[in-house]
């Protein structure tokens, strides 16, 4: 007779009683949430998905922004978290120090991948510290502080953008493409921005070491002959009254490319253009008062002193570039005059140092005004930003005025420049068509001195660069 083996009690398919072995391993396995296969020799029990701790890195710590602007800075957020797809990462504000000034519901963060761009929109001039939160997978939280600055909203908000890392913009020109060359006063540091976004700097040079300077230049002027800039300092004693040898410089610098591609190398200096005016003034009987403009303990910034501001090329040349005087005014009182000294060999002073050749000087009527800057484009239309001579000027009359270049034609005021924000107006990028109907110029401001964030602090002694920055606004010139 043949022998059946024994089913558990309760037929095929019945839970087995507790107490038999199979019993036993089916309630392991219940216990441990594993399921066990024994297919194809695979017997291993699956393991949960184990997330580690995200990480979040800020491209910059500070930030600047302003009330009501346009295209205000930003900072990138780098995210990472072991075990989880990135994307799944979320960001936000989760805490703010003053929220007066801008609160968690502020902060608007875009992207979707390993990097997001964050920016904050700005309530009132102030500080907070902004707490950026990244939750990953599994719950896991990390954080990093942003700390926010914001000046206070200014006129023509939406035709304004900020250059930060520097607040003593005084010299621009233009590279193409959207893009310009600045220089500061502070430094003898050029820098590269966009001129359409707020923001850092795309690229810098310090030139210092290729001059062997020690001290600021005192950049105060440019002007550009194909693919060569000329820069000179003040040429004038410092704020108080002494000689200092590298304010006394003009160098050249050589631009390859263009753009956000630009690139610079310093081509040559000369350190006796101060010393030829002098002595060219002297010569003809001290009629503007140089010799006695640069004496010791003279201050430069006086109606009488002696501070170079402005550069540019005479009408159709490549060789005479004119010199723009902050100081004196002609004569050095109310309703002077600005003066404009022409160097008619200047590409032989910076090529082979030869001195410095002056032509018959210009006396333009600017209201009273000096010259801050002056800008010509390729049809030789010119304008002149003209400002006060004082140190003190940030709420001072400025007033932007066209011209042709020839001596014999006057200047003609276009519009008066706003003065109740902070910052003097110190540079005009470029100069468009003037004879079009709605033509536009960007003008740059000066903020070294201004308290952009209401705590007493001038802008150049902030003690973070990314708080530090300048105005570029548009102006419509034409009617």
């Amino acid at each position: 007779m043949s022998r059946r083996r024994a089913l558990p009690a309760g037929g095929p398919g019945v839970v087995p009683r507790e107490g038999t072995v199979l019993s036993r391993r089916t309630a392991i396995a219940a216990a441990s949430g594993l399921l066990t296969l024994a297919v194809m020799g695979l017997n291993t029990p699956a393991q949960a998905v184990s997330y580690g701790t995200p990480t979040i890195a800020l491209s910059a710590a500070y930030l600047s922004g302003a009330v009501g602007a346009t295209a205000d800075p930003a900072v990138t957020v780098t995210l990472a978290q072991s075990g989880a797809d990135v994307s799944a990462l979320t960001v936000a504000a989760s805490a703010s120090s003053k929220s007066s000034v801008a609160g968690t519901g502020d902060v608007t963060v875009t992207g979707t991948g390993a990097t997001r761009t964050v920016t904050v929109g700005a309530h009132a001039r102030g500080y907070t510290d902004l707490t950026l939160k990244v939750t990953g997978l599994g719950g896991k939280t990390a954080t990093k502080t942003l700390h926010y600055a914001a000046s206070a909203a200014v006129q023509y908000g939406p035709q304004t953008r900020y250059l930060t890392g520097s607040s003593d913009a005084s010299a621009a020109v233009d590279v193409g493409d959207g893009y310009v060359v600045v220089a500061d006063d502070e430094s003898n540091v050029l820098r590269l921005y966009s001129r359409s976004a707020s923001g850092a700097p795309v690229k810098t040079w310090d030139v210092s070491d290729a001059l062997g300077a020690d001290k600021e230049i005192d950049i105060e002027g440019a002007a550009r002959v194909g693919n060569t800039i000329y820069w000179t300092g003040s040429l004038g004693n410092n704020k108080d009254g002494e000689y200092k040898a590298d304010r006394n410089t003009v160098i050249t610098t050589t631009v390859s490319g263009s753009g956000a591609n630009t690139a610079l190398t310093v081509a040559g200096s000369y350190h006796k253009l101060r010393d030829d005016l002098v002595a060219w003034d002297k010569m003809n009987g001290n009629g503007y008062g140089f010799a006695a403009g640069v004496a010791d303990g003279q201050v430069p910034k006086q109606i009488d002193g002696f501070n170079v501001e402005g550069l540019e090329f005479a009408p159709g040349s490549t060789t005479t570039a004119y010199i723009g005087f902050r100081a004196p005014l002609v004569p050095p009182k109310g309703g002077g005059k600005g003066l404009i000294v022409p160097v008619t060999n200047i590409d032989k002073v910076l090529g082979s140092g030869a001195k410095a050749v002056f032509g018959t000087p210009i006396e333009l009527d600017l209201g009273g005004l000096a010259i801050r800057d002056i800008r010509k484009n390729a049809a030789n239309q010119y304008l002149i930003v003209a400002g006060s001579w004082a140190a003190d000027d940030n709420s001072d009359p400025y007033a932007l005025y066209s011209w042709d270049g020839v001596a014999a034609h006057a200047p003609v005021k276009r519009i008066d420049l706003p003065t109740s924000d902070p910052g003097g107006w110190e540079a005009v990028v470029d100069v468009p068509d003037l004879s079009v109907s709605g033509a536009q110029a960007q003008l740059i401001t000066d903020d070294g001195s201004a308290d952009l964030y209401g705590d007493g602090t001038e802008a150049k002694d902030l003690s973070h660069d990314e708080w530090k920055k300048s105005r570029a606004t548009w102006f419509t010139v034409t009617p």
